[in-house]
């Protein structure tokens, strides 16, 4: 196998480089004994860690440095290179790829050795011997785009997070990207804090026909415009009028509408999907299909990559996809379901490199066929994937729209009906989720299903002048809606709409920000936190020219010049610099601080102001003329009371664990404290994670400080880490100890795990906790099972 590296010879061969040992093992099936492959697990080298590594003096040059811990795989690729007659990189066919082939290519070069880039879309025998036929040269001008990339992120961490700290807290970071995003968040949620919510109120009628069926209809016209309904005294003043009229037809329109078959998926479009129909986040939507990319296990036919790669912002796909997709619809449907795929030719402007968009690799490979070979998450993105690339290919449905409208003798009230049916499903055959349809249509974030005229269905043989007997009204209270929070899929779709990021980058934006607490993910949508709100409005109005949408989207667009060979790296990279460090001088001495905009005098020396400040366990007010004055007040917290979640204390079985926000984020803590001091932590999804099972205490001396180690089980097997830990980070390799002395130590282990079995976790009513949900999810369904009260603004109150 291509992961044993210590087993590879390339020698009289032909050595073949990929990022991961999965693809290495896929790749490998359709080579013969001429081919070598070798995974060097991702980047070999990068800019140094705790510092920028931009030569600001030498035109920007970054400095490399092998990454720590990758020492073994370059010394293993040199060995391979020598042995080899030539070396071909087979990296992600992104800039990405294109900047670790580079690097690889630089290692190996003293060897003198023939170095050759081959790029495939699918891991399918054909795109791999058609990749190896065609091999080329590195294109420089996609690893210095990728590097111009990297500086501009470096150079805003480097020099605007140290502002941070001197303003609001040490220990906060900003991002080119994600400082823009989060932006858009605390944005939203201020438009959502300032909205005024309005009532209004609509009027619905039921109609019976002479051959007694009957239909609702909608006012939508009173004495020639539109009904003015914004209270219940003018609604129902205008509905007794209503009810005293004589009604018949007065029109009916009727059209048919091609409803055009959707786009295959680009990335964007994928995560937003995945999110909205299969509640996947991002980073897990792209963690499952770069397994599928890479290759699934087939039974006897081996390893075989079922989708094309995952990270393109292009709509365009190959003809011979085109042709064996038109082909299966013509056996499976018919001929009149076939389309022309025109839907998914257009490509955005900036679509990187040649990427087709994301489909299955062949559309024989039906989902049902391989559910006994994917994972559930596998199988249901896989799905996806293909019946969205078999819909793109297929017919548009012919949809017949009917608006029927009703009147009295003088027109004084319209009643509107609208009707509709399928002449012709086309595409609506496989891929009939309309409301996801509709969602991409939407060019706003901020209505979340909007409130649509829905369709009804229409009596046959009715005709214009046709009397109707008035069978009832109703009369229905509504109240208007404030903007939508973003979720994941929404925040997704607004940067892909602005040209903020690119492919290889949504996903890592909202997980970032959620690293840095700036925001939190409750009930699948992002709120911001009072940190995230903070730090915004002070990069905002500090750097107003560096973290606005426009200028991000601006910046994107260089580095595709970049890429194209229509600007330079150092051009770039000194126009975003220089006057971002001319206004870093402006405001180091001079921070504006929006929240301190209207201080109040301090009332103990008369001199100066009372300014909010910043600690790691929240923000006070303080004299601005500390030292000299150490006049302090606290802010009183609007931080919610713990929730009850009906999740019962697993230690002591007589509590249930609270729902608690703390310094490092929310936590599960028992109602019992402090005579039960039962915590569970929350994942970055808000899952919570299962109780750890307790490390075992050897007569192993830490290699550090001598204190004993500590055995504990992890996700690689055993490791041995110092009990002293954290004020000694010493550990043991494993592998260390002899053959007799690990047996010894795996044999005590199998008895602690036994006396200390994993903790299932129950609710109050005994059913088991499902550990796959957002804590939200959980507390929604003891709400609905009553297990706990919902919480009102009554009982959520606040503490001080």
């Amino acid at each position: 196998m291509a992961s044993k590296t210590t087993a590879l010879s390339a020698r009289n061969r032909t050595l073949i480089v990929v990022e991961s040992p999965s693809k290495a093992k896929t790749i490998n099936k359709y080579l013969g004994d001429r081919y070598t492959v070798f995974a060097s697990v991702g980047h070999i080298k990068d800019l140094p860690k705790r510092e920028i590594g931009l030569d600001f003096d030498h035109h920007y040059e970054p400095r490399y440095e092998i990454i720590s811990g990758k020492e073994k795989v370059v010394r293993q690729l040199k060995k391979l290179a020598g042995e080899a007659d030539s070396v071909m990189i087979a990296t992600d066919p992104d800039r990405e790829g294109e900047a670790i082939a580079w690097h690889i290519a630089n290692e190996i070069d003293p060897h003198g050795k023939p170095v050759y880039r081959v790029l495939f879309n699918e891991i399918t025998k054909n795109a791999i011997l058609a990749a190896i036929d065609e091999p080329r040269q590195i294109d420089y001008r996609l690893v210095r785009s990728q590097q111009t990339r990297q500086g501009l992120d470096k150079i805003v961490g480097y020099k605007i997070s140290p502002f941070l700290w001197n303003v609001v807290l040490r220990g906060l970071s900003a991002g080119r990207v994600q400082s823009v995003a989060l932006r858009l968040i605390c944005e939203r949620e201020e438009e959502i804090n300032r909205f005024e919510v309005q009532e209004y109120w609509t009027i619905s009628a039921d109609f019976i026909t002479g051959s007694g069926d009957s239909f609702r209809a909608k006012l939508v016209k009173h004495n020639g415009g539109k009904p003015e309904l914004a209270s219940q005294e003018q609604t129902e003043a205008i509905a007794a009028l209503a009810g005293l009229q004589l009604y018949a037809i007065d029109d009916i329109a009727t059209k048919t509408q091609l409803r055009k078959s959707p786009l295959p998926f680009t990335t964007s479009l994928l995560q937003q999907a995945s999110s909205n129909q299969l509640g996947f986040g991002s980073q897990k939507t792209m963690r499952v299909a770069q397994q599928l990319y890479e290759g699934i296990e087939l039974g006897n036919e081996g390893a075989a990559g079922l989708i094309t790669y995952m990270r393109t912002d292009s709509t365009r796909i190959g003809s011979e996809a085109v042709s064996e997709a038109h082909g299966y619809i013509r056996s499976v449907f018919g001929s009149e379901y076939t389309g022309y795929g025109s839907s998914a030719k257009s490509s955005k402007k900036n679509a990187q490199d040649a990427h087709e968009a994301i489909r299955p690799t062949s559309i024989t490979r039906t989902p049902e066929s391989l559910r006994h070979f994917l994972s559930n998450d596998q199988f249901r993105l896989y799905e996806l994937i293909w019946k969205r690339f078999l819909a793109a290919m297929m017919a548009p449905a012919k949809i017949e729209q009917t608006k029927v409208d009703v009147a009295d003798h003088e027109k004084q009230f319209v009643f509107r009906a609208n009707g509709s049916r399928v002449l012709f499903p086309g595409f609506m055959k496989v891929y009939d989720d309309q409301k996801e349809l509709d969602y991409e249509a939407r060019s706003s974030t901020k209505d979340e299903d909007p409130e649509k005229e829905l369709a009804v269905r229409l009596p046959d043989n009715i005709a214009v002048q046709d009397r109707l007997n008035l069978a009832g009204m109703e009369q229905k209270q509504s109240f208007t809606r404030p903007p939508a929070r973003y979720s994941e899929a929404t925040l997704v779709k607004d940067l892909d709409n602005y040209g903020i990021g690119r492919p290889s980058t949504y996903a890592s934006i909202f997980s970032t920000l959620q690293d840095r607490r700036y925001v939190e993910l409750q009930k699948k949508k992002i709120i911001p936190t009072e940190l995230g709100m903070d730090v915004s409005q002070i990069l905002v109005a500090n750097f107003p020219d560096i973290f606005n949408v426009r200028f991000t989207a601006f910046m994107e667009d260089e580095l595709d010049k970049v890429a194209a060979g229509e600007d330079e790296y150092e051009k770039v990279l000194d126009g975003f610099y220089r006057p971002l460090e001319t206004a870093l001088c402006l405001r180091k001495n001079d921070p504006i601080i929006p929240q301190n905009s209207q201080a109040e005098i301090c009332d103990k020396c008369g001199e100066g102001h009372m300014i909010i400040k910043w600690t790691a366990s929240g923000k006070f007010l303080g004299c601005s003329r500390y030292p000299s004055c150490k006049n302090i007040k606290p802010i009183s917290s609007t931080k919610a009371k713990p929730k009850e979640t009906g999740i019962k204390c697993p230690t002591c079985n007589e509590g249930q664990m609270l729902l608690r926000d703390g310094r490092l984020g929310p936590f599960l803590a028992c109602s019992g404290y402090p005579k039960c001091n039962t915590l569970l932590n929350l994942s970055k999804q808000r899952h919570i994670e299962p109780l750890k099972t307790p490390p075992v205490q050897t007569d192993l001396p830490c290699p550090k400080c001598g204190a004993p180690l500590y055995l504990r089980s992890g996700k690689r097997g055993l490791w041995l880490g110092c009990s002293k830990f954290p004020k000694c980070r010493g550990r043991l390799a494993w592998n260390s100890l002899d053959p007799a002395v690990q047996q010894h130590w795996e044999a005590v282990m199998a008895e602690h795990r036994n006396a200390h079995p994993d903790v299932v976790l129950c609710m109050t009513d005994g059913s088991p906790v499902s550990m796959n949900l957002p804590v939200e999810d959980i507390i929604t369904r003891a709400e609905d099972t009553g297990l706990i009260a919902p919480v009102t603004e009554e009982n959520a109150g606040i503490t001080a």
